[in-house]
């Protein structure tokens, strides 16, 4: 890996601070605006959100906390389309002008087709979804075209060979614990880009804070290679490290993690050989510790006919799988949990939640897993 080569650095938006967790859209504007201004003082300036972020909601949360507060010219925004919702040309043409005015913005730096996947690229094709951001473009409305994708490096190369022309650049999911996974493959997904010359951001670098709430034992070997290296540095350095890789994303909610992500950019150290080896041996560690590889991005909740809290459980489920003797507590985040959604073992099965994860999971069953270990009469009584 050269070692000149400059990586930059974006504030991803999806798990904004909230004052209550139950409300997506409860933003703590104290703590976004000092979040914000801290990046912005630290020289990067690459905002990152989505339509559908926070039940719809983000894109004026990152109105009010960047661009009333900031000149435009001192930040570069990318939002997203939502391929999931919209309905047909004309939706989007709404949608993209509901957008710019949640917002409050003339333009988009980067604007990409939202989590795209086998489950909407017919309906892509059908609509011209790359065309209309190609007219975008054209109009000045988008400064570069893009696309977040989430499925087998077959679709692809697929799509690229076809359309790969209106797209300036990838987004995609890659961490060291998904370069082999095969319901994410982020090592082939990433050579497919680079096949067609693509420039790639990174979402997802520490896999939903999967990278940085390691087992005891893998945070262990961590800092006996790099004592000073926080476990969020290692999964940064490794996306960074990827060829063709131009950005690395990272949803942040402290101002320590702000500065650490910052100090690692700015001092960029490409991860070596023995450091890979390392991470491979932190790897088998994680996937001893969570049996359940959810992100916690919660696009399997839209739409969910039973409001059933998926990654709220499935984190449960996956703490209890790294911690010994009782775990009477995470029975009581449970129950509490369902006494506002449904309980795991309320799914009827209608699949829509595995349509839309991004990492291809077995929902059903897992929700099944959890059913079993959190709703039996021992932990809490069941109603019958």
């Amino acid at each position: 890996m050269e070692q000149e080569r400059k990586v930059d650095f974006g504030f991803g938006c999806m798990r904004l601070p909230v004052l209550e967790n139950d409300k997506p859209d409860s933003f703590d504007y104290e703590r976004i605006n000092k979040l914000f201004d801290t990046f912005l003082e630290q020289g990067f300036t690459y905002f990152d959100t989505a339509y559908t972020y926070h039940g719809y909601h983000a894109e004026e949360a990152v109105r009010k906390a960047l661009v009333e507060r900031y000149p435009r010219e001192k930040f570069q925004l990318a939002t997203k389309l939502p391929l999931r919702d919209f309905k047909d040309t004309e939706d989007m043409e709404y949608i993209f002008n509901e957008q710019l005015a949640n917002c409050g913005v003339d333009y988009f730096d980067c604007y990409l087709l939202h989590n795209m996947g086998t489950n909407v690229y017919e309906k892509c094709k059908k609509y011209d979804a790359f065309g209309f951001v190609k007219k975008k473009k054209e109009e000045g409305k988008i400064r570069q075209a893009g696309m977040s994708f989430h499925d087998m490096p077959e679709l692809l190369d697929e799509i690229l060979a076809q359309y790969g022309d209106i797209l300036d650049f990838i987004q995609l999911q890659i961490n060291y614990a998904d370069w082999e996974q095969p319901n994410v493959q982020s090592h082939r997904c990433l050579e497919v880009a680079q096949k067609y010359g693509k420039p790639i951001i990174v979402m997802e670098p520490c896999k939903g804070g999967t990278l940085v709430n390691l087992p005891k034992e893998a945070e262990t070997l961590l800092k006996e290679r790099r004592p000073q290296s926080s476990n969020a540095s290692w999964a940064m350095r490794f996306a960074a490290s990827q060829q063709g890789v131009i950005r690395v994303l990272s949803g942040m909610n402290t101002i320590e993690q702000v500065k650490d992500n910052a100090e690692t950019f700015r001092n960029f150290e490409p991860v070596t050989a023995e450091e890979i080896k390392v991470l491979q041996k932190v790897t088998e560690m994680i996937e001893k510790n969570m049996p359940i590889p959810c992100t916690g991005c919660s696009y399997c909740t839209h739409g969910c006919p039973k409001n059933i809290a998926i990654p709220q459980y499935f984190a449960l489920f996956n703490s209890i799988s790294r911690i010994t003797g009782s775990f009477s507590s995470h029975a009581v985040y449970y129950h509490n949990t369902s006494l506002k959604h449904g309980k795991a073992s309320e799914c009827i099965g209608c699949g829509q939640c595995e349509k839309a994860c991004p990492q291809h999971l077995s929902i059903r069953e897992f929700l099944g897993q959890v059913a079993a270990k959190f709703e039996t009469d021992d932990i809490f009584p069941v109603k019958k």
